[in-house]
Formats: structure tokens, sequence, C-alpha cells
């Protein structure tokens, strides 16, 4: 058989890249096309088969091993920097590979960001650190993020992160088979919504992991990707608050059976 198309990915090829494609396929005899194709392969890997959920289950029991790790070595004074080195050379000794994405680790107003980057600044007390991190086990991702306080929480924090934990723990609890990721947004924003920190809360409730640290299925507030069992997602409810901090609490989780099974064991 004469292949006559070839799909790519419109959305990981480059420029640079498509137009070598296409002086390579000039100079051959066939009559091979390119076609950008949107999607197709995304939705097929937001599926997991149970081979591949296995892989995430043990990367999952690396960041949450690494999570207990660090909550047990963290003090007053350290730097953000510092946490975040502890943190990844334990998951590679662990058998993490390369981490799937940059480790957060925020504290005080730098908690605020939900992607900050560790930066020299001490931790201190009474103040949230918040922590993001991820492995990577034979190609395939996990996600997990806590928030913790060091010394003496004041009453902003336990507001906060109750109304976080809330959230997520509402959005798990009401989780019924054959909504989108737009409806089970919805129900953790609700909560944060009655709790006065609506409008600080700023990105969606979470997204599918697997080979990438973002895939299939979408949960925010525009999504109508449907989830169906086999999918693997984060519900990553958070709070951040100009000048003082943020809050955000973060697991992975798999679709089954109609219901969610959260992989996650990390303490919160």
């Amino acid at each position: 058989m004469e292949l006559r198309k070839l799909g790519f990915e419109t959305e990981h090829v480059t420029f640079a890249q498509y137009r070598r494609l296409t002086d390579i396929l000039s100079q051959m005899p066939s009559k091979l096309k390119l076609v950008p194709v949107d999607g197709l392969v995304e939705s097929l890997r937001a599926v997991k088969e149970p081979g591949e959920i296995e892989l995430i289950t043990k990367a999952v029991e690396i960041s949450d091993s690494a999570f207990e790790y660090i909550k047990d070595r963290i003090h007053i004074g350290m730097s953000e920097r510092e946490v975040a080195w502890e943190i990844e050379k334990f998951m590679r000794e662990q058998g993490s590979q390369a981490v799937p994405f940059d480790i957060i680790v925020a504290s005080g107003r730098n908690s605020a960001l939900p992607h900050a980057r560790p930066s020299q600044r001490a931790i201190h007390s009474g103040e949230p650190v918040m922590i993001d991190i991820g492995a990577r086990y034979e190609a395939y991702s996990s996600d997990l993020s806590r928030t913790i306080c060091l010394g003496s929480p004041d009453a902003n924090f336990n507001k906060v992160y109750d109304t976080v934990l809330g959230a997520q723990l509402a959005a798990m609890a009401a989780f019924q088979e054959g909504m989108n990721g737009g409806q089970v947004d919805h129900l953790a924003r609700t909560v944060i919504e009655e709790a006065g920190y609506g409008k600080a809360f700023g990105h969606g409730l979470g997204h599918g992991i697997g080979l990438a640290p973002h895939e299939l299925p979408c949960l925010n507030p525009s999504s109508a990707d449907q989830l169906a069992d086999g999918m693997v997602f984060t519900i990553e409810p958070g709070i951040y608050l100009a000048g003082w901090g943020g809050v955000r609490i973060e697991d992975t989780m798999v679709m089954e059976g109609g219901k969610i099974r959260v992989l996650s064991q990390a303490p919160k």
C-alpha cells in the first residue's frame, strides 16, 4: 500500500521541523502529504492502559516518599533552593529519572505565585511553604503539591488551608461518572468562591498526567473533556493572596468504575 498522507501534531511540531519534513518529502518520489492533526494522539493518550497506571503509581510512590522525607528535614532558615535540591536528590536516589518539571518550593510571599521558582530566600516561622514535586518512572510522571507551615500558623493560614482542602475533598466526594472537566472544576471552585476567595483561585482545577506532566483531560471552567475510566489526572485547588502567600493541595488520581481512586498518599 502506498502511503499518501502523514499526520503531524500541530502542538508539538515547530515550524522549523515542519519545513525540514516538507523539504525531505519534496525530494522523495512518493506523493506523501503532510496533514495537520489536532488532538488525535493526545486523546488516545488520555486513557491509560493498566501497565501505564502501574508505572504512574510507582512515580507517585516516589514523590510521596520524597515529601515524607523532606517534611522531617525541612527547618526554619533553610533556603527554598536547598529544600528543592534535597527533594530532587532523594527522588533520583529512589529511582526517579530526570524530574518531569521544575520543583517548586515557595515560602511566604513567594507562595502567592502558583509557578514560583525556588530562590535563596530563607524559610521563616509561621508562613506558608508550598511544595510542588513530581517524579518520573520509566517515562511516566507524577504530580504532588502540599503546603506546610513551620512553627505556629496564623489564623489566615488555617482558614485558607481549610478552604483549599475542603474544595478538593468536595470535588472528590461529589464526582460522578459522566462528568466533564468543567463540571468537576465547578465543584471545587464553588467552595472557594463561597469562602470569599474566588478571585484568588486563578488556574484550572487539574490536568491529565502520563508521559507528559500535563496531558488531557483538562479540568478547568471551560473544559468539555469527558472523564472516562482509565484517565489519570490531578485535582489541585489553590488560593493565592498577594503580599501574604498561597496554599495549594494536589493529588494524582485515576478514574476506575466511574469513581475516583486517589493514588497520592502523602499526608495533608
